[in-house]
């Protein structure tokens, strides 16, 4: 198998010093012949719409080629790409979208020496990031190699015998691990741009990329890629009604048999609905929604940790705490201090101790 020598160190952020600080974060774009038009646009879509409370870009998306010039793409026309690989050199993140007409990347696990050529522009500490079977180009180089990553789910079972060294995870709508990033299939890598906005720059700057673009602001990454039933076939109930009830509530305790109420079902066959709908379990979800809140209220308020956790049903600061490091990995003060919102700037500091015990982060 060819592989790639990029070495694996931490991506490169978009407050960073030196040179990277003059211009906002670069992604490249790869285009390969037999791409998917669909996903070539996810990048472009929600990266170039992230923009700083004074309306200013946050990112600058370019695309590039193996050679400028026309890409096939898998429908019936090309896209005219102006650049060829030399631009990988100047990106912080490249983003590898799905092609179809990699013959030895899908069915021998290996680079072409063009691609290879290509690749060899990455610098070390880049950001790598694929959608859908663009996991294929990431792991044929050796960058996949004792990491964990995803891919479009019918293909998972394939790309796990082509590639034994990747720990694929094939339910999953994406996976993070640092500086290099998987998606599942097509509309999941709408899902990982999202969290990568998020992780970024914050909720709230990925909510408006997400209202701008009519998407949900957040599917979490461990959510199923494939759910039985997506949507209620005729005339069998959902559990709409009482996620909505729920949503309205997160500041109270939420019981299971309370929510099965709104719905007129009996808590066996509402668990089950629940998770054939969403992929979660309605504790996992209802646990996601108010991490989700804390992280509004943390970015746009000067609560106190004890009323953002009261806000949010999770009782007590501490509970907050352990929550937001389970999914966040970093404490509420360590959260709020990197992603205040520009709006609540001025808002006083909440009066209280630190909720972080005084640890470093």
């Amino acid at each position: 198998m060819a592989s790639v020598d990029l070495e694996q160190a931490g991506p490169v952020p978009p407050s960073a010093s030196g040179p990277a600080a003059a211009r906002p974060h670069r992604i490249v774009v790869l285009a390969l012949a037999g791409l998917l038009p669909f996903e070539l646009g996810i990048p472009h879509r929600i990266f170039g719409r992230a923009k700083d409370a004074a309306g200013r870009p946050l990112y600058e998306i370019l695309t590039c080629g193996l050679a400028p010039g026309p890409v096939q793409t898998d429908a019936d026309f090309a896209v005219a790409v102006g650049h060829g690989p030399e631009l990988l050199a100047t990106a912080d993140t490249v983003v590898v979208p799905a092609s179809y007409e990699l013959g030895p990347v899908y069915g021998e696990g290996r680079l072409t020496p063009e691609l290879a050529a290509a690749l060899a522009h990455v610098r070390p500490g880049t950001r790598l990031v694929s959608i859908c079977t663009g996991g294929y180009v990431l792991a044929a180089a050796g960058l996949l190699d004792g990491r964990r990553a995803t891919t479009h789910w019918a293909s998972a079972e394939h790309f796990q015998q082509l590639f034994p060294g990747v720990r694929v995870d094939p339910d999953v709508l994406y996976t993070d691990d640092g500086d290099v990033l998987t998606s599942a299939g097509v509309a999941a890598g709408i899902d990982l741009c999202l969290h990568i906005v998020r992780r970024d720059h914050g909720a709230a700057v990925a909510n408006e990329v997400a209202r701008r673009t009519v998407v949900p602001p957040h599917r979490d990454g461990g959510q199923a890629q494939f759910v039985e039933r997506p949507v209620p076939r005729p005339q069998v109930a959902g559990t709409t009604a009482a996620r909505a009830w729920a949503l309205d509530r997160l500041h109270e305790p939420l019981r299971l048999v309370d929510m099965a109420r709104q719905e007129s079902m009996s808590v066996r066959t509402f668990t089950r609905r629940f998770r054939e709908e969403t992929g979660v379990s309605p504790g996992q979800w209802i646990v996601q929604q108010r991490v989700d809140r804390a992280r509004h209220l943390l970015e746009t308020s000067g609560l106190s940790m004890d009323q953002v956790a009261r806000e949010t049903g999770f009782g007590t600061a501490q509970s907050l705490r352990k929550h937001l490091r389970a999914v966040l990995g970093v404490s509420p003060t360590a959260y709020r201090r990197t992603f205040r919102a520009a709006g609540a700037a001025n808002v006083p500091p909440a009066d209280g101790p630190s909720d972080d015990g005084g640890a470093a982060h």
